[in-house]
C-alpha cells in the first residue's frame, strides 16, 4: 500500500509553487521568443526557467528523489518518491495572454501519484490534493459538485477537440453530443475548476505523465473521479487517455460513450 504523503513533502511541494511563481510573471504578456519542440508544441524561457527553478531546489533537498521534468528530462526513476514537473502546463494559453496555464508538480511514490499542485501564477490561485486529505482550493476545502442528470446534463470541458488522434476523436464526439455544454481550452486549469465544482466532466487523449499526474490527487481529494478511458486508476504506465469526473453516474455514462 501507498503510505500518506509525509507533511514536509507537502510543505516542500508549496514552496517549489512559490518559488516557479514569480518567474512565470515576469514573463507573462511580454514579447518572449517562442520556440517549437520536436513535436511542434511551443515553448518560452519562462517554461525552461520555471522549471530549473523547481528541480534546483529539489536536488539540494532532496538529491536522491527522482525527477520526471517536461522540459529537462528525467533522473533516477527507479527512486521512491519521484517529482513530476510541467512548468506551463498551456503554454499557448502563456504566450497568447490568457490566464487559464498553471503550473504542475506532482510527487509520486512507486509510481502512484499521491500530492498534486495545480498553480495559476497569474491569478493566483492554487490547488492543493493530497492523498487521504481533502483538497484545498486557496487554502479552502474544495467539493466536486453533483450532476443529478449524469452526462445529459454535464458541462464538459476539454483543450480542444482536435487533439484527439484517429478514432480517440471519434469517442470524443460521442461524449460532446451527449453533454449538455462544451468548453474548449483550459488545459490543468479545467481539472481545478472541477475539483471546485464548476465544471462536471473533462475528457483528454495523449496526456504525458507530466499532464495528468498532478491532477488526480487534486480531483480525487475534491470527491471526484479520475481514471483512464477503461475505468483503471492512473498511474507511471497510464496511456494518456482521462476521465475526471465530479460524480460517478457521470463518469459511468461518460466510459460507456467512448467506448461506443
Amino acid at each position: 500500500m501507498t503510505e500518506p504523503c509525509p507533511t514536509p513533502l507537502v510543505t516542500l511541494a508549496e514552496r517549489l509553487a512559490d518559488a516557479s511563481g514569480p518567474v512565470i510573471r515576469q514573463y507573462f504578456r511580454t514579447p518572449v521568443a517562442v520556440d517549437d519542440k520536436a513535436d511542434a508544441s511551443p515553448v518560452t524561457i519562462a517554461d525552461r526557467e520555471a522549471e530549473r527553478t523547481i528541480r534546483a531546489i529539489i536536488e539540494a533537498e532532496r538529491p536522491d528523489d527522482g525527477i520526471y521534468g517536461e522540459e529537462f528530462g528525467t533522473k533516477n526513476l527507479d527512486a521512491e518518491w519521484v517529482w513530476v514537473i510541467d512548468p506551463i502546463d498551456g503554454t499557448k494559453s502563456f504566450i497568447t495572454g490568457r490566464p487559464i496555464f498553471g503550473t504542475l508538480i506532482a510527487l509520486l511514490h512507486r509510481g502512484r501519484p499521491v500530492l498534486g499542485v495545480i498553480d495559476q501564477p497569474i491569478v493566483r490561485d492554487r490547488w492543493l490534493g493530497v492523498e487521504g486529505r481533502p483538497t484545498l482550493f486557496n487554502g479552502q476545502p474544495a467539493h466536486v459538485r453533483a450532476c443529478a442528470g449524469g452526462l445529459a446534463a454535464a458541462t464538459l470541458g476539454t483543450t480542444s477537440p482536435d487533439l484527439f488522434p484517429g478514432a480517440d476523436q471519434d469517442a470524443f464526439r460521442r461524449v460532446a453530443e451527449a453533454a449538455k455544454v462544451s468548453v474548449y481550452g483550459g488545459d490543468c486549469y479545467s481539472y481545478g475548476l472541477l475539483a471546485a465544482g464548476y465544471y462536471d466532466l473533462v475528457v483528454e487523449s495523449g496526456l504525458k505523465l507530466y499532464d495528468f499526474a498532478a491532477l488526480v490527487p487534486v480531483v480525487t481529494g475534491a470527491g471526484g473521479l479520475m481514471t483512464d478511458w477503461d475505468g483503471r486508476p492512473l498511474d507511471a504506465t497510464s496511456s494518456g487517455r482521462v476521465v475526471a469526473a465530479g460524480d460517478a453516474r457521470t463518469h459511468r455514462e461518460t466510459l460507456a460513450a467512448l467506448a461506443g
